[in-house]
């Protein structure tokens, strides 16, 4: 049963093309539906669960953009609806509410990216001078707080808020004492953050990953000030592409001391209403060629039906500007089967698509020629 994984990413797309839109979505819900829509049965996250399907835990690709999950799913779905025939297994009633909250969920099953490793997050808190502030019990300097006090290793908005917020005071004590700034990758981010976990003798929190809603986030990015530096090569969307946020805490950590002014503070629902507007943006930033993807229509023979009126298949033209991976999605699933038992009647086969062809197609369906051609 793969349609947690293809539908989670689509819902961040807007049903208008050219728009991002993003819902509520939070992790703990997610686990919840995980449990309660069957996808355990057949799918495990890191070995608890089925095993009948892949481990999403270690198969979800974080490269993978909504366009190539959709073409992804379309390509899987007569084989996924066989085996769910077989098992006698009844499909799952998502809302896109709760493909959100799944995504939330698997996502913050791979927040760390690579696994950390507690002997090299002590060694690192050495050698990065950590320590020399942070106690494991007391505090060692004005402001720093103990390692038993660190409670936002379980939520990385809120980890990624408390590096940002804590940049410019650690940058005046290093100065201080005469210490270069010391940058961090995200695997050494994630070998600290075990450590941190060790000494404080603190299991793995189930990290709760929740992103905020609509346009909060962009007017925040204007209001504090990012919006006047990061613009043309500096924009940030394509410098977050494919990143998790380990990575943008651990980008955000390095590049605050090379800000001319101290940085702007962000608390932590201000921190997830900014990641969530550029996340977004670089989610949905992909776009298709409409000549491309008529030829797609065409080659694809989606005209056979769509372009019918006895077929009883919707005439696409009327829903111009609608098209984006999660309506394809949502159309799929709700009409999937009947399509395939339409075409394999007709001695059509169900068409394949690669992610550039998915991509060029929603453009063209969006697209005015699409609407002058009928």
């Amino acid at each position: 049963m793969r349609v947690p994984l293809f539908m989670i990413f689509a819902a961040f797309v807007a049903a208008r093309a050219g728009r991002a839109a993003v819902m509520t979505a939070d992790s703990e819900r997610g686990r919840r539906l995980f449990e309660t829509q069957s996808c355990i049965e057949c799918h495990s996250l890191h070995g608890t669960g089925g095993t009948g399907a892949p481990d999403l835990g270690r198969s979800i690709d974080r490269g993978y953009t909504p366009v190539l999950l959709a073409a992804a799913m379309w390509n899987h779905a007569p084989a996924m609806w066989e085996a769910m025939r077989r098992r006698q297994t009844p499909p799952p009633a998502l809302s896109g509410q709760d493909a959100a909250d799944l995504f939330a969920y698997f996502y913050s099953v791979r927040f760390f990216g690579t696994p950390g490793d507690a002997g090299r997050g002590k060694r690192l808190f050495s050698e990065r001078r950590c320590g020399s502030c942070h106690g494991s019990e007391e505090s060692r300097a004005a402001g720093a707080r103990p390692l038993r006090e660190w409670h936002s290793t379980g939520d990385p908005i809120f980890l990624a808020s408390e590096m940002w917020n804590h940049a410019h005071n650690m940058k005046a004590a290093f100065d201080r004492s005469g210490i270069a700034w010391q940058t961090l990758t995200s695997q050494e981010l994630a070998d600290i953050l075990v450590y941190v976990r060790s000494v404080a003798g603190k299991a793995v929190p189930a990290t709760r990953f929740a992103i905020a809603t609509s346009d909060s986030g962009e007017k925040l990015f204007d209001a504090k000030g990012c919006a006047g530096c990061h613009t043309s090569r500096l924009a940030l969307p394509p410098r977050l592409k494919n990143q998790n946020l380990t990575d943008i805490a651990v980008a955000m950590w390095n590049h605050a001391p090379k800000m001319a002014q101290p940085p702007p503070h962000l608390a932590p629902e201000e921190m997830r209403a900014i990641v969530t507007y550029l996340w977004v943006q670089q989610l949905s930033a992909e776009s298709g060629n409409p000549d491309r993807g008529k030829r797609v229509f065409e080659a694809k023979q989606c005209a056979a039906c769509h372009e019918n009126p006895a077929s009883g298949a919707p005439r696409l033209a009327d829903r111009k500007g609608s098209f984006s991976p999660i309506s394809i999605v949502s159309a799929l699933w709700r009409h999937g089967p009947r399509m395939l038992d339409r075409m394999t009647a007709q001695n059509i086969a169900w068409p394949r698509f690669t992610g550039r062809q998915m991509s060029d197609l929603i453009a063209y369906l969006n697209a005015d020629q699409h609407e002058e051609k009928q």
